[in-house]
């Protein structure tokens, strides 16, 4: 009964809400401040203000997706920072995706849901453009950086010994080769090239997609290929041959154990290894719900929820990435114990105790 009284008068408030809007011919421009119109693009004229309950669903949303990214990738880069066998050349790979996804919420969730609460951009032009430009760098780092792991991955599962394996300075210069190119295609728009503008409900900035012309659509054009397409593609092709190359690895595991007449001889490794492969397919999902949420329809509320799906991302790939790592949770553990079961903390317990008294009996 209490729902559906609920759900009664949030329907007549809406229809309230759009009946005023008639009346007074409002738009979703009229409250951006006077000295930013110019960055308004004319497309935004026609629709009416959002309701202000989509500007309250955004601003909690965008704040508990802060909250939980903020803390999440913080966890990832202290686990692997702070513990000795985690400090591997691939895991810093991880260390730097956790620590894009943690700026850009850190930097971009508190002034969109400052935003939410006014109802549009409220921190001026150059706060806006600096704004659209964090997304832009962080965005473009975490799927370069995600398309990076794909190929250890690749390099490591496909060439195997063959390989030559990753080191700390060759995933240094990875590292430091997708924080210059993100930064220099995230610039070019201050320079002239494309340019970052209020965009959807006016409470968040963005990239311009919308000016018809050959400077700013080529931008577009160019800017799509190189962080979105690429990388997935790329992804795409480490992936399938990961998947290839695994599968006849078990089915000759299979054999073997057929031959042996045992019933596995599957190794921690090989389970490990299986573990790992399991990433580059997430990379798959991931980098497409980036696009995806990039490419919504044109209208304030799709855009900008679109701009949330994109964003969510962030709190996605510590979970991918870090808590998937069985290393990085028995770590997690180990510094934090509250966060562990009771049973897992008994077997552990068990195990260490088990250790204690092979080892006391070896002595003897």
């Amino acid at each position: 009964m209490l729902i559906s009284e609920v759900t009664c008068n949030m329907a007549s408030y809406a229809a309230a809400w759009k009946a005023a809007e008639a009346v007074a011919n409002l738009t979703v421009v009229d409250k951006v401040p006077a000295d930013m119109l110019h960055m308004v693009d004319a497309h935004w004229y026609q629709f009416p203000p959002m309701n202000p309950l989509w500007h309250a669903m955004l601003g909690w949303a965008i704040f508990f997706l802060c909250l939980i990214s903020v803390i999440g990738n913080g966890m990832v880069v202290y686990i692997f920072t702070n513990t000795r066998t985690l400090r591997t050349p691939s895991n810093l790979l991880v260390v730097n995706l956790a620590f894009s996804d943690f700026l850009m919420m850190f930097t971009m969730g508190p002034p969109m849901v400052i935003n939410c609460y006014y109802e549009t951009w409220v921190f001026g032009a150059f706060a806006c453009e600096v704004y659209g430009m964090f997304g832009s760098l962080f965005g473009c780092v975490s799927i370069w950086t995600m398309t990076m792991i794909a190929f250890d991955r690749y390099n490591v599962i496909v060439k195997g010994l063959s390989a030559k394996p990753l080191t700390n300075n060759g995933a240094m210069v990875q590292i430091f080769g997708v924080w210059i190119a993100s930064l220099g295609w995230t610039l070019a728009p201050f320079l002239g090239w494309n340019r970052y503008v209020p965009e959807g409900n006016m409470s968040a900035c963005g990239t311009d997609y919308l000016t018809d012309t050959m400077l700013s659509r080529s931008y577009i054009l160019v800017y799509s290929m190189f962080v979105y397409f690429a990388p997935l593609l790329l992804i795409i092709y480490s992936y399938i041959f990961i998947i290839k190359a695994v599968s006849a690895h078990e089915k000759n595991m299979r054999e073997q154990a057929k031959k042996m007449n045992v019933a596995s001889l599957r190794s921690q490794e090989t389970q490990s290894t299986s573990t790992e492969m399991k990433l580059p397919s997430r990379a798959v999902t991931i980098s497409s719900g980036l696009w995806l949420g990039r490419a919504a329809p044109i209208t304030p509320l799709a855009t900008i929820w679109g701009s949330l799906f994109a964003k969510a991302n962030a709190v996605y790939n510590p979970i991918v990435y870090g808590i998937s790592h069985p290393k990085y949770r028995a770590a997690l553990y180990q510094k934090f114990p509250s966060l562990s079961c009771s049973d897992s903390v008994e077997d552990t317990q068990s195990m260490a105790s088990a250790e204690t008294t092979v080892a006391e009996k070896t002595a003897a």
